[in-house]
């Protein structure tokens, strides 16, 4: 198939190759709404006032442990156009303990079209889709950016630089590289 779209419809994944993305660890998440569009709130004085939209998002990201019973949520934040989070894929049978410096298999690729349950990617596409299909029920017209950003959190000392960011966020705007003032 490469052949014969030549590479041209081809999305290289940014995903850690053979990892199993639902296997017990810590995720860093960042989900972009579509074209950065700053429709989930405002910041103002350092704090995020959530709009109608970031208030579905909050619903729905609250919710995810109920959806899926192998997650806890860590630190969030919404921002203007997207969320940072922090999930926790747990063994269901030992959830508790802290799992961030443990060493974990990988398996081999999954076979294409196959979504593995309980993975970070379906755990994120269903809460992306849920809460486009809820704004749109509401007439709020609503898109999410088609990937999202991960990184598996391996140590104390990248769980605490990640937990700073999300924290100091939303006094960092001005800065932020998903502001559109700061998009080339």
């Amino acid at each position: 198939m490469g052949e014969y779209f030549k590479n041209l419809y081809r999305i290289e994944t940014k995903r850690l190759q053979n990892w199993d993305y639902s296997v017990p660890a810590f995720y860093y998440v960042t989900i972009c709404t579509k074209d950065r569009k700053c429709c989930l709130g405002k910041i103002n004085n350092d704090y995020v006032k959530l709009s109608e939209k970031g208030r579905i998002v909050l619903n729905f990201w609250n919710d995810i442990p109920k959806h899926f019973n192998n997650v806890k949520l860590d630190d969030w934040i919404i921002m203007p156009n997207h969320v940072h989070g922090i999930i926790i894929i747990k063994d269901n049978k030992d959830f508790g303990a802290d799992r961030r410096d443990r060493v974990y298999p990988v398996s081999t690729k999954n076979k294409f079209g196959y979504v593995k349950p309980k993975s970070l990617s379906t755990i994120i596409n269903t809460f992306k889709g849920a809460v486009t299909r809820k704004c749109n029920r509401e007439k709020l017209k609503f898109k999410w950016q088609t990937n999202y950003y991960e990184h598996i959190i391996r140590n104390d000392d990248d769980y605490a630089r990640i937990k700073k960011y999300i924290d100091n966020n939303p006094s960092n705007w001005q800065f932020d590289r998903n502001n559109p003032i700061n998009i080339k």
